[in-house]
């Protein structure tokens, strides 16, 4: 049988390999005709990175491709995206699964299967992503989500440079797929229920079920928007929910609009980021009014960097270069005296102190003395300076 183009291609990413592969498995039995395409990096560190292809019965080939100026990334968009236009242009398969190695980022892939160029075509015209899914161990979410360990520390870098954490990794892996495979083999129905719900806090977007052959096949052709994938997980532009809970699982958006002390707030950040596994956002300090702040925590640790100007201190010509989701963002977070200089910072965890966490940011805010009196540097250091001049 002769499939049309653009040819459906879904892509299955995790950075727990078992996980992953199994719901690749699954989802190879439950598709008839499907083959999934896999980049085996586990040799990574000895230059060798081997392509897999394979249907529901095994493996049908095993090929070793080349590292593209030692970059991951380029050499799977060099090697992945025409080997699927080519057999799209057969036509002989009704799906191609993509199945992610361990630690690439899904975006990368998504992206690449979305966006590349194929001579002077887009490759939309051979491939159509129909879905992503992440793919997640119960048995290891809640360890790995609050895991200190770097990728190298379990040998899974992708590079001499790869500095990346497990929690760091797992949490995109997590938040940006549009559906979320959960597989709880030999778990408990309350283990089960817990990282249920630490997915959906995660990840509002997501759908999350077990890993089922009718469930991954609905996954697999449910659609997907990069654009709004990287809108929705940008912290210029993330909407997170005010407040969620269930069980043991808890979230909090602490949104507030006025600035930050920087002394206050630098002293703080290590009672702030150890109640939670994960904290994400964008906020506003008072010494730095013009630039947006991007907050990313996990893993026990944040990550503080700048995120471009506010759209408040932008002249009004560049706004017509500005998103469309830039823009509706900045405009639920508008008020008349600060544009939409804001705080927004969403933390979950388990047994959450919402009430504790929230005081603690509130002492941070410049006071009514302060505003009254406009906020000046004195005689110290800022300690956020030496993080925002790095990017610029």
């Amino acid at each position: 049988m002769d499939y049309a183009l653009p040819a459906r291609v879904a892509l299955v990413t995790g950075l727990h390999g078992g996980a992953r592969t199994r719901a690749v498995d699954r989802l190879l039995l439950a598709e008839p005709g499907a083959i999934a395409v896999h980049h085996d990096m586990s040799r990574i560190a000895e230059g060798e990175v081997y392509r897999v292809v394979r249907d529901r019965w095994g493996v049908i080939e095993r090929t070793r491709v080349e590292l593209v100026h030692s970059c991951v990334s380029c050499t799977m968009r060099v090697d992945l995206v025409p080997l699927l236009c080519r057999l799209a242009e057969r036509g002989e398969h009704p799906l191609y699964v993509v199945e992610g190695w361990d630690s690439v980022p899904p975006r990368a892939i998504a992206e690449a299967l979305t966006m590349s160029m194929v001579g002077d075509q887009p490759v939309t015209d051979w491939l159509r992503l129909s879905g992503v899914i992440g793919a997640v161990a119960a048995d290891r979410l809640l360890d790995d989500l609050a895991s200190a360990d770097a990728l190298a520390d379990r040998g899974l870098d992708v590079a001499d440079e790869d500095t990346r954490g497990v929690a760091e990794v797992l949490v995109e892996q997590v938040e940006y797929p549009g559906s979320v495979v959960l597989d709880a083999e030999g778990c408990t129905a309350e283990e089960r229920d817990r990282c249920s719900a630490m997915l959906v806090q995660l990840n509002p977007a997501a759908v999350v079920a077990p890993p089922e052959g009718d469930a991954l096949r609905v996954m697999a052709d449910a659609g997907f928007d990069p654009e709004a994938a990287a809108a929705r997980t940008d912290p210029a532009t993330a909407q997170p929910p005010d407040f969620h809970e269930a069980g043991e699982v808890r979230t909090v958006t602490w949104r507030r609009s006025r600035p930050l002390h920087p002394g206050r707030l630098h002293g703080a950040l290590d009672d702030v980021v150890s109640g939670s596994v994960r904290s994400r956002g964008r906020f506003w300090l008072a010494s730095h009014p013009d630039t947006m702040l991007a907050w990313d925590g996990a893993g026990g640790a944040v990550a503080i960097e700048p995120n471009g100007p506010w759209l408040a201190a932008l002249p009004d010509a560049a706004w017509e270069l500005v998103s469309e989701h830039r823009k509706a963002a900045a405009s639920l977070d508008w008020r008349p005296e600060h544009g939409d200089r804001c705080q927004c910072l969403s933390f979950t965890g388990l047994g959450l102190d919402a009430e504790r966490l929230t005081a603690l940011l509130d002492s941070c805010l410049l006071t009514d003395e302060e505003m009254a009196a406009g906020y000046t540097r004195g005689g110290s250091d800022d300690p956020f300076d030496d993080i925002i001049a790095a990017a610029y």
